[in-house]
């Protein structure tokens, strides 16, 4: 098959639900670390990497180790716990039947995104991990995608930095109107609209 054009997508509430697996993780990590952790606060800013939500619960000086018992955990009880967002499946596959290509760059360890993306099944053409904000441009430039699709502002940061247009889909923490506001070249409610934005815009998104 030719390729013809190249999209990023960002993975938590981008592609897949992870609030579940992330909650079940956060709370093994605080019944074992003893630390007072606001489940329902963690999973309402997903994005950012894990050190920095971290840092709302413990001091600086533990952040490492609980980093490294928490990707422990994620392993088993994270990946398991990922599903879908609406029209994540179809939105990858009217990539693959306009001919196209598709990768997912984001902030959540690499391995495990693999293994979120290979547990589901979808049809993605690379992982690139431990990636936030503008950090995510590189890889957009290395793959040539001409979109990159997220639900975070730093997700249109990201596009920017990646000469990329800027899709976002108001199933994070923003809604449609702040994403509108930060810049965003298209908004979406969800995934299940994107089919159609790329049929209407193919031209634009190489």
């Amino acid at each position: 098959m030719h390729v013809t054009f190249c999209v990023g997508f960002d993975l938590d509430m981008t592609l897949v639900d992870s609030r579940p697996g992330i909650a079940e993780v956060m709370t093994r990590l605080a019944a074992e670390s003893g630390a007072d952790i606001d489940i329902d606060a963690v999973v309402s800013r997903l994005g950012p990497p894990l050190e920095q939500e971290l840092a709302h619960w413990f001091p600086a000086d533990r952040i490492p180790a609980m980093a490294t018992r928490y990707r422990e955990l994620y392993a088993d009880y994270g990946v398991p716990g990922a599903a879908p967002m609406p029209g994540a499946v179809a939105a990858l596959d009217a990539i693959r039947a306009a001919r196209g290509r598709a990768v997912v760059v984001t902030a959540k360890s690499e391995p495990h995104g693999r293994a979120i993306v290979e547990r589901l099944g979808f049809p993605v053409d690379a992982v690139a991990g431990s990636r936030f904000g503008t950090k995510k441009g590189a890889a957009l430039l290395e793959y040539q995608a001409g979109t990159y699709v997220g639900d975070h502002l730093a997700d249109i940061d990201a596009a920017r930095a990646g000469n990329a247009v800027a899709v976002s889909v108001a199933t994070g923490m923003y809604d449609v109107t702040a994403l509108r506001t930060a810049g965003a070249d298209a908004v979406l409610g969800d995934l299940t609209e994107f089919p159609a934005w790329l049929a209407e815009n193919r031209r634009d998104v190489a």
